[in-house]
């Protein structure tokens, strides 16, 4: 895979303009959009060709052509400029977290995600402010986050632990659980949790348990989900075991 986005990399420094070359090989219509190409053009491109790009917002409200494309790899530059110290678009990556599109809402947890690569406790800052918003606003926390490259760091893994409990909390104060923003959060948590716990077990599992015995429908559904997942299993066997037995109780 590393060898065909650098093969993209040279195509697109042989172009002049790329959004067409973009649009061609976005892999789009279809169920999956083309990533390596979306990261060369991140990795290559400045904040005028990323600018440029986000003129595509209000094109295919459908989410699945190849001008959502386009609008992807703007917004994935831009968490490129937040990782150069341009703190600035932040604010527009959270109005986009917002999108009904879900392919727009992943290009903003990748995005994050390079920013967090760059400095992690920065992008935990930042989350801290987006976890107390919407429910897409907190999904695309989770999902950011809960990544293994960047949980390696033991602090960020439990800053990040924490702030998944917070989340898990605030839905249980939800009233109406019909809607299509909820679903997406709750579905996220679903995995976030085991690949946060799997990265930082002590205050994990303990954080965690706590959440077996809630009788919350949604909860329930989301503590099996993780419960379920074989990273789980592989870390601490046992330790699921214990858990599924005490969510049966």
């Amino acid at each position: 895979m590393a060898a065909k986005r650098e093969e993209y990399k040279n195509k697109l420094n042989e172009l002049v303009e790329w959004d067409e070359f973009l649009r061609q090989q976005s892999g789009l219509p279809g169920p999956r959009a083309n990533l390596e190409l979306m990261y060369a053009a991140a990795e290559e491109g400045d904040e005028e060709r990323f600018l440029g790009f986000l003129g595509y917002e209000e094109n295919h409200p459908d989410g699945n052509s190849p001008d959502v494309f386009v609008l992807m790899c703007g917004i994935v530059g831009l968490g490129k400029l937040a990782a150069q110290d341009d703190r600035s678009y932040l604010k527009r990556l959270r109005a986009f977290a917002k999108d009904e599109r879900w392919r727009v809402r992943e290009g903003v947890s990748m995005a994050l995600q390079l920013y967090g690569k760059s400095d992690i406790h920065g992008m935990l800052t930042e989350m801290n402010d987006w976890a107390t918003g919407s429910l897409l606003e907190r999904r695309a926390v989770v999902a950011a986050l809960c990544e293994p490259a960047l949980l390696k760091d033991r602090s960020a893994a439990e800053r990040t632990v924490r702030l998944l409990d917070a989340i898990t909390s605030s839905l249980v104060d939800e009233g109406n659980r019909r809607t299509e923003e909820l679903r997406v959060l709750r579905q996220t948590l679903g995995y976030g949790w085991s690949v946060a716990i799997a990265a930082c077990p002590v205050p994990g599992k303990e954080l965690f348990f706590h959440w077996l015995t809630s009788s919350d429908p949604d909860i329930r559904w989301l503590v099996k989900e993780n419960l379920s997942k074989s990273r789980l299993k592989k870390m601490d066997a046992e330790w699921v075991a214990e858990c599924m037995r005490n969510l049966a109780s």
